[in-house]
């Protein structure tokens, strides 16, 4: 598995105009799709400073008004969040908001999980709309049984985006997000008379984990930078960490050492750190957690330290780009020594 994680949006600061904001979110929200990464983490270098009322009229609060002057941090998650979702699923999920307002504007990411009606997969992603009544539930499903390791106490409807209703036999609140597993037989959508088809809700990693999908990226919050390492999704931790700064070694050295068989181990959840402009240098200044256990440089807290574009000609690499070109560049080490 494949994470990143990026510093406070400061890129995001310093586009003028929620236009651009957006635009460089959706540049983000490519590469995520495009080289598959699983998670996406925001995390404060504790430099960024909220911009005050300064005449815009489009700063306002995360409360229905655009966060993207007062807020970048959330402004980018949210934007994020909404191009991950399935396309039919964002009127459920996502009320109006201000931040949204461009997002249609944006590229689609149309990610393996963003299934049109025709399509057929196994699995697809849905949100609970109702609770059917007794009439609606199938005879077998009133009485307590076992089906997919669930156990049928009550049902629920989900739209998964299909003509007919999926019921689950599970109680789940209304406008929850879940993972739907149908009948391997796709012709159960095609001869269904209209009725609601049975399927059972699974964790959102199985399409990945039994089927070798990818199945979109999640988004997560740290509040700085070694909040990233400790609080990691997984219960077993990242195994191999790779930060970023023009003060590392080259790329191409990890990705020769790479296909000569050497270097990088095997890996199960890597993660890639992208500091901003200032580096990653003046996050872990700001980090108390680390100044208590007397870290001084970035570099001590990764695997590999390194460089993403030697001879760079600009004196900045914005951090979409810094993405871009890291994913890009790993992509040999993610191939090889990523286990499936």
């Amino acid at each position: 598995m494949l994470d990143i994680a990026r510093r406070r949006s400061s890129d995001l600061s310093s586009a003028l105009t929620p236009e651009l904001k957006t635009l460089l979110a959706g540049q983000i929200a490519r590469a995520l799709a495009v080289f598959c990464v699983d998670e996406v983490v925001v995390f404060d270098d504790g430099q960024g400073k909220q911009r005050k009322g300064d005449g815009n009229t489009h700063h306002q609060s995360r409360d229905g008004g655009f966060s993207g002057y007062s807020d970048p941090n959330f402004f980018l998650m949210h934007i994020l969040s909404y191009l991950e979702t399935p396309p039919f699923l964002r009127k459920h999920l996502f009320p109006m908001h201000a931040d949204l307002k461009l997002a249609g504007s944006l590229p689609s990411l149309d990610m393996p999980h963003h299934l049109r009606s025709a399509e057929w997969c196994r699995y697809r992603e849905g949100v609970v709309i109702e609770k059917p009544t007794d009439d609606e539930i199938p005879k077998k499903k009133k009485k307590r049984q076992r089906q997919d390791g669930l156990e049928a106490k009550e049902a629920s409807f989900v739209d998964v985006g299909l003509p007919q209703r999926i019921i689950v036999p599970a109680d789940i609140p209304p406008n929850t997000r879940v993972t739907i597993k149908l009948s391997e037989d796709p012709n159960i959508v095609i001869t269904n008379d209209g009725g609601p088809i049975a399927a059972s809700a699974v964790a959102p990693e199985v399409p990945r984990e039994k089927a070798g999908y990818y199945w979109g990226y999640g988004v997560r919050a740290a509040s700085s930078l070694s909040a990233v390492i400790t609080e990691c999704s997984y219960s077993d931790g990242y195994d191999l960490t790779i930060g970023t700064s023009e003060r590392g070694t080259p790329i191409t050295e990890l990705t020769r050492s790479t296909s000569n068989g050497d270097g990088v181990p095997e890996f199960t959840h890597m993660l890639v750190i992208f500091g901003g402009v200032a580096g990653l240098e003046v996050a872990v200044e700001a980090d108390t957690e680390l100044q208590k256990m007397g870290v001084k440089e970035p570099k001590e807290l990764f695997d590999y330290w390194v460089n993403l574009c030697p001879g760079q000609g600009s004196r900045t690499i914005r951090t979409e780009e810094a993405v871009w070109l890291g994913l890009m560049g790993l992509r040999e080490v993610v191939l090889n020594k990523g286990r499936r």
